[in-house]
């Protein structure tokens, strides 16, 4: 089987506020929106990579980003130029901090808020090894 593009569906209560936040907190790129029963939105993210974790190394993952265990089964994770400016925008339209930036062992500064829905999002920008 040939994949040609990975979407992942959110259903959301309050629809204007998380496409607001997607579109522009996260400056995710909106495309085609459906109008027809009920309303949905589309949005670019980039290329698309799809990570299964096990629930030890999520829990680390956590721990690091974090200092404890708190995302459920699915987390966001968006690249991002400045991690710092990215927080700030998200935190503007509508998420809740739930740790400021760390650098990993892997060399990203990761930052960890909360979407409006709900949802645990990892923003991480790659450090240059040089600096």
């Amino acid at each position: 089987m040939l994949v040609l593009e990975f979407r992942v569906a959110l259903t959301v209560e309050d629809f204007n506020r998380v496409v607001a936040f997607y579109r522009d907190g996260l400056g995710l790129d909106p495309g085609e929106i459906w109008t027809e029963n009920g309303r949905g939105q589309i949005f670019s993210a980039g290329r698309a990579t799809l990570e299964v974790l096990d629930p030890t190394h999520a829990a680390a993952v956590d721990q690091l980003e974090v200092g404890e265990r708190v995302s459920g089964q699915i987390r966001f994770a968006f690249e991002v130029a400045d991690v710092r400016a990215a927080l700030d925008r998200a935190l503007a339209y509508g998420s809740t901090l739930v740790h400021e930036p760390v650098l990993t062992p892997w060399n990203h500064l990761n930052a960890r808020v909360q979407s409006p829905d709900g949802l645990q999002i990892t923003l991480f920008q790659v450090v240059d090894a040089a600096h």
